[in-house]
């Protein structure tokens, strides 16, 4: 069936409401409330407004759209549907099933138009601010005068769950300070979460507290009228030099008599009979999943997303022209590849390691020094730890509004905030991000590293003071668990060097691994330099190796990573002068060890050697599969102690006597 006229904005909202409640009635589960909701809101940005390409949705100078508050998630896929992107019905009357493109949340990879995964509250919003922050940053350091080929805005649908989470607080106060004006933040102020009417729990003042923040705010907008909104939008476009956040009214499970305006149209499907009396209402005539052309047509962004891109396309051949290095340059860096000179003079930095006992934090810094000149793109910082973290080097030039083009950012105290900016920015493209802190302050940024794995995206984490070897500090900054359940974390690669070598290894493994995100976790304290051959340094890609071995079948093996390597081969030295022949593995990296093949792993720790005894400064459960049925695991499975580093060692039995009498034992 098809409309007799060109459909009116209602009638494009209510196509979007009506496979919103038809997909989730089907799937018998998800949220058809808030694409109800914010469906006049959504139908206005992406027919009138929003810069993008649906035959090419990874087009570099495209808007980004970030739902954050992702469960909501049929909204993004009914818009996606509708404007032409390869997201068909089929996919709509899959939602929330096995292996569909339209899962229970927006998931970037996955869904073409999908920009970031979205779900957990106000991550999204977080993500935003590394879109905008990266627009900015890549703007200033490729456009010129009359070329500007770095154009473009950051928009975020959140909700009142987004702005309750306390992420939204680190970021939103971020973004205001780095004046982020190509950010325009558009508030579902519906009153309305799962436990009812948010009156009871939520009463802030959001104009006044994101005022406070130094946000353009654009309040008591009804999100149900068209040129209110439009108007907003506009207003918002114009103002350059502060975020925007655009406060819209509007009705959860808009025209559902019955549930609209109330938690019932939240988080649960409509019901059939309710379904029924909203089509009823909304005047839609049509069965479940039938939309007409004259929608489809009138919806359709393809042509005008084809122009948009052939006349960037047009200004980028004639920046070229004007500027055919910074051209390459450009074009090198958002498709994501390396220098030509990259691997001969990484490795070249790597082989030219000196001797010095260094902690692991100072070969982080020696890392950047090496790298940072080959690799404009990196771009990162600390949360309030930079002293510490030793992550300015001096290739830095900090990021400020006075300085837009900046490679480091001085993120405040804000862990969570930091990591999640840093996912956007390395969602953007153009840039390999990091961010720094402490390990034991990974537990506030654990989300969105958890988040970063889930999406593959390469974000580097530098966790510096990684053990008890933090010493004075205590036991509230002494990381134990932390390393062992960051290995936990699927698709994270967690890499615990032991010295300067196996540190620039890491960094280059780091810089290298596109496919999803990297923690090093780095020492306080200082470390020696251990001797290696070539082959050695090269195995280090493996994960883990032999770096101390012996003449013949060893009789006992001593495994150890990070900071704990060292005691490993002070204890084989002596125990090899006692004329026992000892073999020495270091495992910086357990997930690229394990992704070797079962004849290197087994060339590395022989299965017949059961005298095996595992060291590391922190909990032992995780390290017993390489200690075997008959081996020991020495580490520390309390909360540590405040006394100097050396004295917190000696407390827990981590000493070249221990590990060197354990082995003994076992060997006899």
């Amino acid at each position: 069936m098809d409309l007799a006229i060109t459909p009116t904005r209602l009638e494009k909202s209510n196509a979007i409401r009506a496979l919103a409640m038809d997909a989730v009635q089907a799937a018998k589960s998800g949220h058809p409330g808030m694409p109800m909701g914010m469906a006049d809101i959504a139908e206005v940005l992406w027919c009138d407004l929003l810069k993008h390409n649906p035959t090419n949705p990874k087009w570099c100078d495209r808007d980004r759209f970030v739902l954050s508050n992702g469960h909501g998630s049929m909204l993004i896929y009914a818009l996606l549907h509708l404007t032409g992107y390869d997201l068909p019905l089929d996919e709509i009357r899959s939602f929330r099933q096995l292996h569909s493109k339209t899962p229970g949340h927006p998931e970037y990879g996955l869904t073409p138009g999908v920009e970031t995964t979205t779900g957990p509250l106000a991550q999204g919003f977080a993500n935003a601010v590394g879109f905008a922050m990266a627009e900015k940053v890549l703007a200033a350091q490729f456009n010129r005068p009359n070329h500007q080929i770095v154009d473009h805005y950051t928009y975020a649908f959140v909700g009142d769950g987004c702005l309750m989470e306390g992420l939204s607080h680190e970021v939103a106060s971020f973004a205001g300070t780095h004046k982020l004006g190509k950010l325009i933040v558009i508030y579902d102020d519906n009153n309305v979460s799962i436990d009812g009417e948010v009156s009871g729990w939520f009463t802030d003042n959001t104009a006044g507290r994101f005022r406070a923040y130094g946000w353009h705010v654009i309040d008591d907008v009804d999100g149900h009228n068209p040129m209110q909104v439009k108007d907003a939008i506009v207003t918002a476009l114009q103002q350059t030099d502060q975020p925007s956040m655009i406060c819209c009214k509007t009705l959860i499970g808009w025209g559902a008599p019955n549930k609209q305006a109330t938690a019932a149209a939240h988080g649960a499907p409509l019901g059939d009979d309710e379904v029924a009396l909203t089509r009823k209402k909304l005047g839609w005539e049509y069965p479940a999943f039938e939309v007409p052309d004259s929608i489809y047509d009138a919806f359709d962004c393809t042509t005008r997303g084809a122009q948009l891109e052939s006349q960037w396309n047009e200004r980028f051949a004639s920046y070229k022209e004007a500027y055919p290095e910074l051209a390459t340059e450009f074009m090198r860096r958002v498709n994501g590849e390396l220098p030509n000179e990259w691997e001969s003079e990484s490795t070249k930095a790597i082989n030219a390691v000196g001797d010095s006992a260094v902690a692991t934090r100072q070969s982080s810094k020696i890392a950047l020094e090496s790298f940072g000149p080959m690799l404009p793109e990196i771009i990162g910082g600390s949360a309030d730890l930079t002293g510490s973290n030793l992550t300015l080097w001096s290739g830095s030039t900090v990021n400020d509004n006075s300085n837009p083009q900046g490679n480091y950012i001085y993120f405040g105290v804000r862990e969570f905030g930091m990591t999640a900016i840093v996912n956007g920015l390395a969602l953007h493209g153009g840039f390999i991000p990091y961010g720094a802190t402490f390990l034991m302050f990974s537990e506030y940024a654990r989300n969105a590293i958890r988040m970063a794995a889930l999406m593959r995206v390469q974000s580097i984490m530098v966790l510096t003071h990684d053990s008890i070897g933090l010493g004075e500090d205590g036991p509230t900054h002494q990381a134990v668990e932390q390393a062992a359940t960051l290995r936990l974390m699927p698709n994270l690669s967690v890499w615990r060097p032991c010295d300067s070598q196996e540190t620039l290894f890491a960094w280059k493994a780091a810089i290298e691994r596109r496919d999803g995100p990297t923690c090093l976790l780095l020492s306080r304290q200082g470390v020696p330099q251990q001797s290696r051959i070539q082959a050695q340094i090269d195995q280090i890609a493996n994960g883990g190796y032999v770096l101390v071995d012996c003449e013949g079948v060893p009789e006992a093996l001593i495994i150890a990573t990070g900071t704990e390597v060292s005691l490993a081969v002070e204890a084989a030295r002596s125990l090899s002068q006692a004329g026992k022949r000892i073999r020495v593995v270091s495992i910086p990296c357990t997930d690229v060890f394990e992704a070797q093949s079962e004849q290197y792993k087994d060339a590395v720790i022989p299965p017949n050697v059961s005298a095996r005894v595992v060291v590391e400064a922190g909990v032992t459960a995780i390290w017993s599969k390489y200690a075997g049925p008959h081996g020991r695991v020495l580490g520390v499975d309390q909360f540590g102690e405040s006394a100097p580093a050396k004295d917190v060692y000696q407390l827990f039995n981590l000493t070249t006597d221990a590990v060197e009498q354990t082995v003994l034992q076992l060997l006899n």
